[in-house]
Formats: structure tokens, sequence, C-alpha cells
């Protein structure tokens, strides 16, 4: 027959390793919820939350030289 020392070890051991088990399922169920969400909101096709602005207007960007060159300096270190 065990110890009353060896019994309340084992028995202290054994609450810390359900303990443990309880907390890690928690954080893994907790976890996968909020990826779902996630995810559901990332590929979501209904599109409720897009804000396109109709309204915008665009300009057309000019084809002429007076752009400045991309590289002027000679002295630039190039990487």
């Amino acid at each position: 027959m065990m110890k009353k020392s060896t019994f309340g070890a084992v028995l202290a051991f054994m609450f810390a390793a359900a303990g443990a088990l309880t907390a890690a399922a928690l954080y893994l169920y907790h976890r996968e919820k909020e990826l779902d969400e996630y995810e559901r909101l990332l590929f979501s096709d209904d599109m409720e939350d897009y804000d396109d602005d109709e309204d915008t207007v665009y300009e057309k960007i000019q084809d002429d030289d007076t752009a400045p060159a991309e590289d002027t300096d000679p002295d630039a270190i190039k990487f």
C-alpha cells in the first residue's frame, strides 16, 4: 500500500495534468472559433463590407516626357 505522501503527490499530479489538458482544449476551441470567424469574413461572397465609391473620378495621366528621370544622380548607390 502507498504512503499518504505518495498518494497525495500522485493525486496532485493527476489534477495538474487534468487542468493542463482542460486549459489546452479550451484554448484550441476558442482559437478555432476565432479562425472560423476570420475565414468567414475573408472569404465571404456577400461583399457587404465592400465600400465601392461609384462617384470616384479618375484622371488620365498624360504620357509625356516631363517625368523625372529614374536615375539622375551618377553617384547614387544602386541595389
